[in-house]
């Protein structure tokens, strides 16, 4: 991708898969064939965050049940990190725990105050399978650590507890998208 052209340029924009639908909270099958399916499925996922405004989007968010995330997100020192993980596998999430607030393009328009570590790495594989290390410090750790628990079926209102969950889920049965 860094010689070609702009991820997601060919891409189609694809529906987004909300809260409740039971793709999101299913753990993601592993990524067997890395033909040109799959390489059409990158260029469509990076298409759809970006006409969502995200940062990070994980396959099941567009309905597809794969271990497959894609990123174009700032660390905190605003620093521009651009990729896709097949297969990804969080290997180590550590350093301070930080609090901060955390949305979900599965929950549009809402954010919640989520705790995740400061830094974050990945592996798993490019879509032409080649192995990749991501390495992520604050906001883009936070990115990996949220879309590392997409691919196993965890949404980031999981993570919230108290008086934080209870509000959020407020939020969700009164939003537009709600079912």
């Amino acid at each position: 991708m860094r010689h070609g052209s702009i991820p997601g340029a060919h891409g189609r924009v694809r529906p987004l898969t909300l809260l409740g639908d039971p793709v999101l909270h299913a753990p993601a099958k592993d990524v067997t064939d890395f033909g040109p399916e799959l390489a059409a499925l990158v260029e469509d996922m990076f298409a759809t965050m970006y006409a969502a405004q995200g940062v990070g989007l994980a396959a099941n968010q567009v309905g597809e049940p794969l271990r497959v995330f894609v990123y174009d997100c700032p660390d905190d020192e605003d620093v521009r990190h651009l990729g896709h993980v097949v297969n990804p596998r969080l290997v180590t999430a550590d350093g301070v725990v930080i609090r901060g607030p955390e949305g979900c393009l599965s929950l549009p328009g809402l954010e919640a105050g989520t705790e995740r570590y400061d830094h974050a790495v990945v592996e798993g594989f490019t879509v032409t399978g080649e192995p990749v290390t991501v390495h992520g410090t604050g906001f883009f750790a936070r990115c990996l650590q949220h879309e590392c628990d997409h691919v196993e079926g965890t949404v980031y209102a999981d993570r919230v507890e108290g008086r934080r969950h209870r509000r959020l889920m407020r939020q969700v049965s009164r939003a537009s998208w709600s079912k």
